[in-house]
């Protein structure tokens, strides 16, 4: 089995009057969440925290039915951990989107998710809007989930190249959120650990600052030192927005 850290932080930033990021991690459970949430007047900072409560709570709730850890894994399992995490999600999407309703002031508010946990040998993700999750595995960095945004799409279509997106008037929009509507589209997938993996979770505070071969680097510091290190690094380069950072470290 595998021994699992985690370490994580969250910084105003330079700019912003509060910070809407919200952030879980547990390592009793093996769940940890990043949530960036929109909609101003505090609502932005119910929704990501609603958010995440709401994913805790179902997976919390959810994991005991997959049956124990120590179980050999087929293709039924793993289909269960993919809907469970979607199921949170979508559970968060119902409560957010409810509250909004119900509430004048917090209309129209909504969050970023990017979730994962740990079961059996497996990182199950969930992925709605533009914070991200990275994995660090012998040096290489991939970014597993994909950006919902609208230059996103457009790279994807090959309308506009990654430079053009970088200055694109539209780089903010959001195709995909937790709380816009009752429903959303979740993105699942399930990754194989491997013994000295690290998976950074972060808002996009941190990671528009950031490029993928400066990852490994600060990843080295290890533990606290990384994540304070991130934080350091987005506010010297703007601290635009808040700015969220979770290092999950696998050995």
């Amino acid at each position: 089995m595998f021994t699992i850290r985690s370490f994580g932080h969250t910084d105003i930033g330079r700019r912003r009057k509060q910070n809407e990021d919200s952030y879980l991690r547990n390592d009793e459970l093996k769940l940890y969440v990043v949530a960036d949430g929109m909609g101003g007047h505090a609502a932005g900072e119910v929704a990501s925290a609603e958010a995440v409560d709401t994913v805790f709570g179902m997976i919390k709730r959810g994991l005991p039915g997959l049956g124990p850890d120590s179980e050999p894994l087929n293709e039924e399992k793993i289909s269960k951990a993919r809907r469970l995490i979607e199921a949170a999600i979508q559970g968060a999407t119902y409560m957010v989107f409810t509250i909004s309703e119900v509430e004048a002031s917090k209309n129209g508010m909504g969050t970023t998710i990017s979730a994962a946990y740990i079961y059996n040998n497996m990182l199950v993700v969930g992925q709605v809007g533009d914070s991200r999750i990275y994995q660090i595995r012998d040096g290489s960095v991939v970014q597993l989930t994909e950006d919902h945004t609208l230059v996103g799409w457009q790279i994807k279509q090959g309308l506009i190249t990654e430079e053009e997106a970088k200055v694109s008037p539209h780089r903010n929009v959001i195709t995909r959120s937790v709380g816009g509507r009752d429903y959303v589209e979740v993105d699942t997938m399930v990754i194989e650990l491997k013994q000295g993996d690290r998976y950074l979770l972060c808002s996009d505070g941190l990671h528009g600052y950031l490029t993928e071969d400066e990852i490994p680097d600060y990843v080295a510091l290890g533990g606290d030192n990384a994540t304070r290190a991130f934080i350091q690094l987005a506010n010297e380069r703007g601290g635009a927005d808040n700015i969220t950072a979770v290092l999950v470290e696998i050995d």
